[in-house]
């Protein structure tokens, strides 16, 4: 399974760019979906999650900026990210989880560079 993560770049606070995460399979196969971020000198979080129904959760620091959503058609799942601010830059990771049987399975992209100037 490949995840192709896009749409990064540099970014002027209260920008609203958005990204996307191609997959090379049929994304009703995973169980979720997700996108993480890890920020100079940080640990990597997670930032927003869409499950195969459909249901959302994000992180408390992006709630009421950023949407997940997914086109199925498209294999692609992409996160709107409004009103950017500085501690938003980060490698942003796209993530997928599936399970076969008893095991569980996670999958990532190569990440993309977000950096937003103030």
């Amino acid at each position: 399974v490949q995840l192709q993560a896009s749409g990064g770049g540099l970014v002027q606070a209260g920008g609203s760019p958005r990204l996307s995460c191609a997959a090379s399979r049929n994304i009703f196969s995973f169980v979720r979906m997700g996108w993480y971020r890890q920020g100079p000198g940080k640990q990597r979080e997670l930032v927003a999650r869409i499950a195969s129904s459909g249901s959302t959760n994000y992180a408390d620091s992006v709630k009421g900026r950023f949407t997940i959503s997914r086109d199925n058609a498209k294999n692609t799942v992409y996160l709107q990210m409004n009103s950017l601010k500085p501690e938003d830059t980060a490698a942003y990771y796209c993530n997928a989880d599936g399970v076969g049987g008893t095991n569980w399975y996670a999958y990532w992209g190569q990440g993309t560079l977000v950096t937003v100037s103030s």
